[in-house]
């Protein structure tokens, strides 16, 4: 089941916007019917940016979730919880970073990049220089087979994977460990036993990858305990015991949801529209969105590339409505106003049954409490069986 586990997360710092939802939210509908999904309230992580803001996190996290249950994610297929409510997080963080080594969180791409972006905040704090590994907790304490992520956010899992190989390089190594891996080996029975055994001897001698695959494969069918399993995985490899599984890459599509401005919908850039703005809010942000500096009046021409409107438009408008803008656009046949109705239209459709669910939700505040308690009690019981296996590799579970 760990290498269908799913794990994603999301800071609470804000209202939600249509960049969210296109950019992480519709992806996280898709992967809860495929995966065993679990999606967190990175509670923990909003303070490594914004610790000396005035966070109303108490509604943040609440209204968070709203939202997450309003767009579509399902809690009976979705494992939905806080990260503050998992303490084992910060243990495992914790017990990570004594083997970290300093220059591996100083090169992660993002360090230096949101120090140059978010340069009027005092980032120099080790919270933020450690939240890559904080993150990698979050991550290898539900042994996470796959990690939804874009571009941007690769390194972050390579990182991860990194720190789990060191981790199990340093304390895999069990006593007898030869001698516990061919007692597992032999409780797979006898015609199994030999294929892997065949398997691990072509991996070792010839570094065929496909026999390591198989071998992996053959392992994921055998009716044999989690700790025999990831002891044979280890034993394939000649590393040790596999304490902590190296997460693979899930890459997700870019959103390519614009903002008012034409940049990446973004609360930094306050060019946002929020899944609760009402009617009215949408029209005068679209309204006051700035066009083509050439269409002064309603007689010039302009071209729609050169149009912020336009990128959203390419979001939410259908092939004719599309050719009808170039069309009115490059030959001046209405003006700015009228091009963007279409967008008032199609985003006032799109989040209206949104927030008819919103208000659904608001209305039973003890829902979400219970929502909340049982998806952080799951994940709970899950991150403590991985937390005494960790404890006790390293030898301290006396």
């Amino acid at each position: 089941m760990q290498d269908r586990r799913v794990l994603s997360g999301m800071r609470p710092t804000g209202q939600l916007h249509l960049g969210h939802y296109h950019g992480v939210l519709k992806n996280w509908l898709v992967l809860q019917n495929e995966y065993d999904s679990y999606f967190f309230v990175a509670d923990w992580h909003a303070f490594t940016t914004h610790y000396s803001d005035n966070m109303n996190l108490n509604v943040n996290v609440i209204e968070m979730v709203v939202d997450w249950l309003a767009t579509g994610i399902n809690p009976n297929t979705s494992t939905i919880f806080v990260q503050s409510k998992v303490p084992e997080h910060s243990e495992l963080h914790l017990l990570l970073s004594m083997s970290t080594p300093l220059s591996w969180l100083e090169r992660v791409p993002s360090y230096k990049d949101q120090q140059l972006k978010l340069h009027i905040k005092d980032l120099a704090t080790y919270g933020f220089l450690g939240y890559p590994l904080l993150q990698s907790a979050d991550i290898l304490i539900y042994k996470a087979g796959l990690v939804p992520v874009g571009e941007d956010q690769v390194a972050h899992v390579e990182f991860t994977r990194e720190v789990a190989r060191r981790f199990n390089h340093l304390y895999g190594r069990e006593v007898d460990f030869e001698k516990k891996a061919e007692i597992s080996i032999n409780k797979m029975g006898k015609k199994q036993a030999k294929t892997y055994r065949l398997l691990r001897k072509t991996y070792q001698e010839t570094g065929d990858d496909e026999a390591l695959i198989k071998a992996h494969a053959l392992l994921q069918q055998q009716n044999i305990t989690l700790g025999d399993r990831e002891r044979l995985s280890g034993y394939i490899e000649g590393i040790g015991r596999i304490i902590l599984p190296e997460p693979e890459l899930l890459l997700t599509k870019a959103s390519k949801m614009p903002g008012l401005d034409g940049q990446k919908m973004s609360k930094s850039y306050c060019n946002t529209i929020s899944l609760r703005d009402t009617p009215k809010q949408i029209q005068v942000k679209i309204k006051r969105m700035p066009t083509d500096p050439a269409r002064i009046k309603i007689i010039n021409t302009g071209n729609p590339q050169k149009c912020p409107v336009w990128k959203l438009h390419e979001v939410y408008s259908n092939e004719s409505t599309c050719d009808w803008v170039v069309e009115g656009c490059t030959k001046a046949k209405f003006g700015c106003i009228e091009c963007k109705q279409p967008i008032i239209n199609a985003i006032e459709e799109e989040l209206t049954p949104m927030q008819e669910r919103i208000a659904k939700y608001q209305s039973d505040p003890e829902l979400i409490k219970q929502i909340i308690f049982e998806g952080s009690e799951k994940a709970r019981s899950i991150a403590k069986e991985t937390m005494i296996e960790v404890r006790e590799a390293m030898g301290i579970n006396y």
